[in-house]
């Protein structure tokens, strides 16, 4: 974190602090639980939307070579993290889901819940652990070097990084990260508040969401119009309501 937190700062990241109405989302996954007594990932739904966004603009998780030339990927992979249990204690672990833009909600659903239960054999967490053994010259002058390959970077920490600070605590929260990557989604907490539907004032559940973006390959327009994007998905149900 230490590594990644001092090459971050070297990048011109601008943050968007924005907040989505899931309250249809979140309906619909509670009266399913109570019809099926299944619990619906929250974060494959935000997964499978994120990855139909990019779809519709693939410059928004693109990098620079070392010769200064943009690579756009035509798979969305994102970095994340998902609270797992190990000798009985809870921890986190990463997990690069793989394509998401080209996977439905309960493909990307079954895929982390299958990595919850067998996240021991992860490919991501054994290369941090022969990461973190490496002197710390040694793993800046790694880092260095991979984000200067933009497959290497794709193989080793995905396209997209999507973290959630609101999985720890309750209320509205937003979270100001120090990213390495092209476009981060930072999930804050989820609260009630009134919201308008139909000229009306109703109670409605808000996710309060943190977008990046490194300013030297996104401009502003672009970003704008992909963080509007994400939103009418988001707030459609898309994916897990249709």
């Amino acid at each position: 974190m230490a590594d990644g937190g001092r090459m971050g700062r070297q990048k011109h990241t601008v943050h968007g602090l924005v907040e989505f109405d899931v309250s249809r989302a979140r309906e619909t996954i509670r009266k399913h639980k109570v019809q099926t007594g299944e619990t619906l990932s929250f974060s494959a739904f935000v997964l499978a939307c994120l990855g139909k966004a990019i779809d519709m603009n693939k410059h928004m998780h693109a990098y620079r070579s070392w010769r200064n030339r943009l690579i756009i990927f035509d798979e969305v992979d994102v970095n994340t993290l998902f609270e797992v249990e190990i000798d009985g204690k809870k921890t986190i672990r990463p997990h690069i889901l793989r394509g998401v833009n080209k996977k439905t909600f309960r493909e990307i659903h079954e895929e982390i819940r299958t990595f919850q239960q067998e996240h021991k054999s992860s490919q991501e967490s054994k290369f941090i652990e022969w990461f973190v053994r490496l002197p710390g010259f040694a793993r800046r002058l790694f880092l260095w070097v991979l984000f200067k390959q933009p497959q290497l970077i794709k193989e080793y920490y995905g396209t997209v990084l999507l973290t959630s600070v609101g999985m720890f605590g309750t209320g509205g929260s937003w979270g100001i990260p120090v990213s390495n990557h092209t476009l981060q989604l930072t999930l804050g907490g989820i609260v009630k508040k009134p919201g308008i539907l139909e000229d009306r004032i109703k109670v409605r559940e808000y996710l309060s969401v943190t977008i990046s973006f490194d300013h030297d390959i996104i401009d502003g327009a672009p970003a704008a119009r992909f963080t509007q994007r994400l939103k009418e998905l988001i707030e459609s149900g898309y994916g897990l309501c249709d």
